[in-house]
């Protein structure tokens, strides 16, 4: 029972005062992890699966993220059939951001995910990934998710996802430099060291070389 499984979690976390986001797509689940604590909504589906979600975030008055899926119910890997990946996901993350704000939720609190991975080809997930700065021109934070996910595996000999650190860091870096808000990642510490060093590598580019003697 999800409910089992999160609220004891969401309370211990709650306790250490973290910030805590609630991945389900259950407006049950939503309603009781905000009451143990959980202060953002995180639904795979935005908002579609289950029609009082999107009532109750408003009415909550969290954060949101709004994650692109194809497809609805339980499965949302189907229909993952696009003319163009980056525009039709863009086109829908704009429509699902529009529903969000005419249903009370605001602006200032919905974050946008293009939804790496799920009902995605691997180059449908490539093109997106280098797509990521377009995405910006929603005016909304975005969030970006591809940790261990299959397609490092497909480009790295079938690795395993035990073994996909190297893959999911690079492309943690490549979502920073792509201006991305917020990390969904596995490993904390090792991608936390990733985006100290690409701080410190961007800093030092813009350093004034003028100033410098010779």
């Amino acid at each position: 029972d999800e409910l089992k499984r999160v609220v004891p979690a969401i309370e211990r976390l709650s306790a250490m005062g973290a910030a805590i986001s609630v991945d389900t797509r259950r407006p049950a689940v939503m309603e009781a992890a905000l009451a143990a604590g959980a202060h953002i909504v995180n639904d795979v589906s935005a908002l579609r699966h289950d029609p009082r979600s999107i009532e109750l975030v408003a009415r909550a008055g969290v954060p949101v993220v709004l994650m692109h899926a194809p497809g609805g119910g339980e499965d949302l890997h189907t229909n993952g059939n696009y003319a163009d990946v980056v525009l039709d996901v863009f086109d829908w993350l704009k429509a699902r951001r529009n529903a969000a704000i005419a249903a009370g939720i605001a602006r200032e609190n919905i974050v946008l995910d293009p939804g790496v991975g799920f009902g995605k080809s691997l180059a449908d997930n490539l093109a997106l990934i280098n797509a990521l700065p377009l995405f910006h021109a929603l005016g909304q934070p975005l969030l970006f998710g591809a940790s261990r996910k299959r397609m490092i595996g497909a480009l790295s000999n079938e690795a395993p996802a035990n073994q996909r650190l190297g893959g999911s860091i690079l492309l943690a870096g490549r979502a920073i430099e792509a201006g991305a808000h917020l990390l969904r990642v596995h490993d904390v510490a090792e991608t936390v060291q990733a985006a100290h060093v690409w701080r410190g590598l961007r800093d030092a580019a813009v350093t004034n070389f003028s100033q410098l003697p010779g």
